[in-house]
This record gives C-alpha cells, sequence and structure tokens, in this order.
C-alpha cells in the first residue's frame, strides 16, 4: 500500500518546504545576533565570496579563486549573450576537445534551477527553445551562464569544510555521497509505473512526465538501469546518503590544502566528484564543481529517517562556528560584514 504524498512529507524533514524546516532555529539566529550584535555577521564568513556565499553568488567568480587542476573545463557566458553565439561556441568548441555531454546552468542559482545535462547540439536547441540551431528571433539570455564539462567520475560527493581564521588547520565536518534518481527495469512495468513504486521519484512524477513525455511509457529490460535525473540535487529526487565514516586524518589533511589554495574562504561545501576512494583520500581526480559559501548545508543531515533534533543539533553547531568565523574575520580586518539593507537589496535582485 503506497502512502499519501502528504503523509510521506510530513513524517520525513527532508522533504519540508526550507523557511518551515528552519523555523524552529530562529531563537538561536536571534541569541547569535545579540550575541555579536549583528544581523548580518554571516557574510563575513568568506570574504572572497559575495555575501560570504549567502545567496547571489556567482559560480564564474568562484571559480577563479580555484586552483585549475580541481576544476572541469568550463565556459562562461555573460548575461544578455545572444542564443546564436552560444550555440554557436558549443559547435566550435566540440571540435577542439570539449565534448558533450556538458551541463549548462546559470551562473547564479541554487537548488538545480536550470541545471541540465545536454547529450547532443538537440539538447542544446531544446534547452534555449530554438529551431534547427537557429534563433530567429534573436534573443539573449536574461542571466549569465556556464557550459561545464560532465564529469563522468564514479562519486559524487558534498564535503563540508570549515577553518577558523586564527587556527592553521581546519576539518571536514560532514560528507555526504549522493544517489542518483535511476530504475531497474523488470520487463514488464513501464518506466512510468516504476517510477510510481518509489516514494522519492512520486515526488518528481509531474516534472518527469513534462520532461520525458512518452519515453515514461516504455518497458526496460529485466536488469537494464536507466538514470533519469543526473544532477545531484536533492529537491530532484537524489538520495544524500551520510557518509561521515569516511572522515578521517587524511581527509582533514587533504582539504586543508585544497582550501587554503583559496585565498577569502574559511567555511562551506565542496560538491565534487572523484574517481574512487583511494583517489579522495590522495587528493588526486578531484573535481569541484560547485563550491557553496554561507548558506550551506552539512548535507548528511538529509539521510533517510535522519534524527531531525540531531539534525538541528549540527545545523545549529555550524551556525555557531560561522558566526566565530565571521567575527575573527572582522577582528583581523579581512572583511565587515554587509549592512541588512545591503542584504536586503541584493535579496530583492536575486
Amino acid at each position: 500500500m503506497k502512502l499519501p504524498l502528504f503523509w510521506i512529507k510530513l513524517t520525513n524533514f527532508e522533504y519540508w518546504t526550507w523557511y518551515i524546516f528552519y523555523l524552529p532555529l530562529l531563537p538561536y539566529f536571534v541569541y547569535l545576533a545579540i550575541k555579536h550584535r549583528s544581523l548580518t555577521m554571516f557574510t563575513a564568513a568568506n570574504p572572497a565570496i559575495f555575501l560570504g556565499g549567502l545567496f547571489g553568488e556567482s559560480k564564474n567568480e568562484i571559480f577563479k579563486l580555484i586552483p585549475q587542476q580541481y576544476l572541469p573545463k568550463t565556459v562562461f557566458f555573460p548575461q544578455n549573450t545572444s542564443i546564436n553565439k552560444i550555440i554557436e561556441t558549443i559547435e566550435s568548441i566540440e571540435n577542439q576537445g570539449f565534448k558533450f555531454p556538458f551541463i549548462l546552468k546559470p551562473d547564479i542559482g541554487e537548488r538545480g534551477n536550470g541545471v541540465e545535462k545536454m547529450n547532443n547540439l538537440q539538447d542544446v536547441f531544446r534547452y534555449f527553445g530554438v529551431e534547427n540551431g537557429v534563433d530567429k528571433s534573436a534573443k539573449n539570455i536574461e542571466v549569465a551562464m556556464l557550459l561545464q564539462e560532465y564529469v563522468d567520475f564514479e562519486m559524487e560527493l558534498g564535503v563540508f569544510y570549515y577553518r577558523k581564521p586564527n587556527e592553521n588547520t581546519g576539518i571536514v565536518s560532514s560528507i555526504v555521497g549522493k544517489e542518483f534518481l535511476q530504475v531497474q527495469g523488470n520487463g514488464s512495468n513501464t518506466i512510468k509505473e516504476l517510477l510510481e513504486q518509489n516514494d522519492r521519484a512520486r515526488f518528481q512524477l509531474a516534472v518527469l512526465t513534462q520532461k520525458w513525455g512518452t519515453k515514461l511509457d516504455e518497458i526496460l529490460a529485466n536488469g537494464e538501469v536507466w538514470l533519469i535525473e543526473p544532477i545531484g540535487n536533492h529537491c530532484r529526487g537524489t538520495k544524500f546518503v551520510n557518509c561521515n565514516y569516511l572522515i578521517n586524518k587524511q581527509l582533514h589533511e587533504i582539504f586543508d590544502k585544497i582550501s587554503k589554495q583559496i585565498e577569502g574562504f574559511y567555511y562551506g561545501r565542496f560538491d565534487i566528484r572523484v574517481k574512487s576512494l583511494e583517489d579522495l583520500y590522495a587528493g588526486t581526480n578531484i573535481r569541484i564543481m560547485e563550491l557553496n559559501g554561507v548558506s550551506s548545508e552539512p548535507g548528511h543531515i538529509y539521510h533517510p529517517n535522519y534524527s531531525l533534533l540531531k539534525a538541528y543539533k549540527e545545523l545549529a553547531q555550524h551556525w555557531g562556528i560561522a558566526s566565530e568565523i565571521s567575527t575573527q574575520n572582522i577582528a583581523n580586518g579581512k572583511v565587515q560584514e554587509h549592512s541588512a539593507w545591503e542584504v536586503w537589496q541584493a535579496y530583492q535582485k536575486h
């Protein structure tokens, strides 16, 4: 018997709307604001990132801070670039070793909005809503975008790291593994029927039906696996798995080494792909897909059936650390927190 989706959402906080989830932590935020005499001290956590990474930060500007050896190949398209120009660029770089598949995504965005995998030029045409590779209306993109190499390494992880400015070493405090939404055929049920048997997939069914259409009526062979959603965001059906057992002294040292090369970064989550655990501990074959600042979360708390009270405790601990980092950055003269008015203006723009 399938439980109603509203009941699953009600009894599993990983599906709650973000502001409902955070509401019980509001008193603690007020306490930190009073303690540090600032509502916006968090914006000083990462001096090199806009608002410390609270929201509205440019992924491309953050990539400029990260050593090239850790980055996938990326092409930046500024706001108001013509769609025709983007298509021409993709067609040209395809002949320069930058092969499909690609990831297309907004330069400023969150929760996987607008992020899609492009397997071929037809996917690009559909993404921009043009026919035969030509935008006859000559439209320009409304927001800056990134074209990013699709890194097909074995593991995708979210690694949370922080280091207090007055200390020489930091720590990895959270690792979340990602299991992408997929189905395995049995030779009799359609893809849609298989999705309806998966509670996590049921939340995505309307979006997936719109995206894939009649493809969901197909029947996969017994044992055949189809990856439905290649984008590793929880709100797009990815299962977050607590991988904190991977944390050890070696990992702290690896991310100390990486983070200290990123001037002005002290607190946040690396979304990475890595070939293997051996490579992770060796610090090789690591690609940083995104680096998120002060608003990022220790993703392991969204592991299915994780304790709500434990999740709140760990979030509160991280907020406390972020406030300490911000206070130290301000005291050291590295940055000043943004005013509440500046944050409000940025929020309206965002």
